[in-house]
């Protein structure tokens, strides 16, 4: 009984983590689409690939993680009665937003890596002029 109360506290405080923004991730979020509309260096653009890819990787951590929690719920739905389906739908979701968000993070990583490219040639070219 003890096993299954902690289970059920930890699933239900795990999806209550994951739903939640913190205003530290809205500014964050702000302060990215500042620099991304800022950018015109290849120093800046270089910046934003590495913390895109940086990005990616949480990402795709959070998603491994998800599906961990996924086998644990499907091994052991039992444990968790009505609410199993319910719970494994969710962990699901989750796994499957944060593998496109970490997909969405690679492409603009790739984006900016192409931009810092192409800024240091424009550069080189106008040295040379």
């Amino acid at each position: 009984m003890k096993l299954k109360t902690c289970f059920a506290a930890f699933s239900l405080g795990l999806l209550a983590a994951c739903a939640q923004i913190t205003p530290h991730e809205v500014i964050q979020n702000a302060n990215i689409r500042k620099a991304v509309q800022n950018a015109r260096t290849r120093s800046d653009h270089d910046a934003l690939t590495n913390h895109f890819e940086g990005a990616a990787r949480q990402m795709q951590i959070k998603a491994e993680e998800q599906k961990k929690l996924l086998e644990h719920y499907e091994e052991k739905s039992y444990l968790y009665g009505r609410r199993a389906q319910d719970l494994k739908s969710h962990t699901w979701a989750l796994a499957r937003k944060y593998e496109e968000t970490a997909e969405a993070h690679v492409k603009e990583a790739a984006v900016h890596r192409q931009m810092a490219l192409e800024a240091a040639q424009h550069n080189y070219a106008a040295r040379d002029e």
